[in-house]
């Protein structure tokens, strides 16, 4: 049922896409995003149907349901601090600690290690928004430098 719920979505948001008006002169116009969450929903959700018509997908046993506090802890800390520091850090320093953080709130310990992983994809997404979207997502340190 979920599957089907997804890839209904995955249709909503591609039909949707191809009604958002593009400039001609745009290389890349505002349909880009949504066609590619709307294809990557698709996926996902023929995964997950593959995944419950072949018998491989068992839902997990019940858990007592109580919430991991530290583990909220340290994702709601990665928010704060992401919100304090944005601005006076820029858009790669604080998007890489709020991923450390979460990171950590999701039970790694390898703080260096998940902080190159957070770099590298906040620069990645710094670059796809200001050089490719030409969107300023927050000027800072590294951001003055690239």
């Amino acid at each position: 049922m979920v599957a089907i719920a997804i890839l209904a979505l995955a249709g909503i948001v591609i039909w949707q896409a191809g009604t958002i008006p593009s400039p001609l002169y745009a290389q890349l116009g505002p349909r880009v995003a949504p066609y590619i969450v709307g294809a990557g929903l698709a996926i996902l959700g023929a995964g997950l149907l593959l995944a419950a018509l072949s018998g491989r997908w068992r839902a997990e046993p019940e858990e007592d349901g109580a919430p991991d506090l530290p583990a909220l802890g340290w994702i709601g800390a990665g928010l704060a601090m992401n919100v304090v520091l944005i601005q006076p850090l820029g858009f790669v320093v604080a998007s890489t600690l709020l991923f450390a953080f979460v990171a950590r709130g999701f039970g790694s310990t390898l703080w260096l290690r998940n902080a190159a992983i957070g770099l590298a994809i906040s620069l990645l997404a710094y670059l796809g928004f200001d050089r490719l979207l030409g969107i300023r997502v927050g000027a800072g340190i590294l951001e003055g430098v690239l």
